[in-house]
């Protein structure tokens, strides 16, 4: 289970440390794309082949199209290092902002990655009505 918020510094050669408490669960290898709200979702590789025949998008929506290029075209199969760093390429850099400092999310099943002050200025927003969401949640049935 991948729980917890880390905060990292990008080097000098586009790289970011796992936490150590991800380390073991990851693996040696995930894959990092594009998420919803400007920042990076990475997944074990397990994890993805999951999302991805969860995801098996219909070729003649083209919504589903859109979605499939944006989702799976920006993906990348990363390699962590034996000090614990996976490279971001430089593609995902950009889109999510990330200059030098970043925060990691544990959601359970993946992680996503966020630009420092990208991610205090979300996650502000979202503590304010956290009630409200779960309330949401509450009537679809997630609890």
């Amino acid at each position: 289970m991948l729980i917890g918020e880390f905060r990292h510094v990008i080097d000098d050669k586009k790289r970011i440390s796992m936490p150590a408490s991800f380390r073991k669960e990851v693996g040696k290898k995930i894959v990092v794309t594009k998420g919803l709200d400007n920042c990076l979702i990475a997944y074990t590789l397990e994890g993805w082949k999951k999302i991805s025949e969860q995801m098996d998008l219909p070729m003649t929506q083209s919504s589903s199209r859109d979605f499939g290029r944006f989702f799976f075209g920006s993906a990348y199969e990363v390699e962590i290092d034996a000090m614990g760093r996976i490279l971001i390429a430089d593609q995902l850099k950009d889109y999510a902002n990330l200059k030098s400092r970043v925060v990691i999310v544990g959601l359970n099943s993946r992680m996503e990655i966020w630009d420092e002050k990208c991610w205090k200025e979300h996650i502000d927003k979202v503590e304010k009505q956290a009630d409200v969401l779960a309330e949401q949640l509450s009537a679809i049935g997630a609890f």
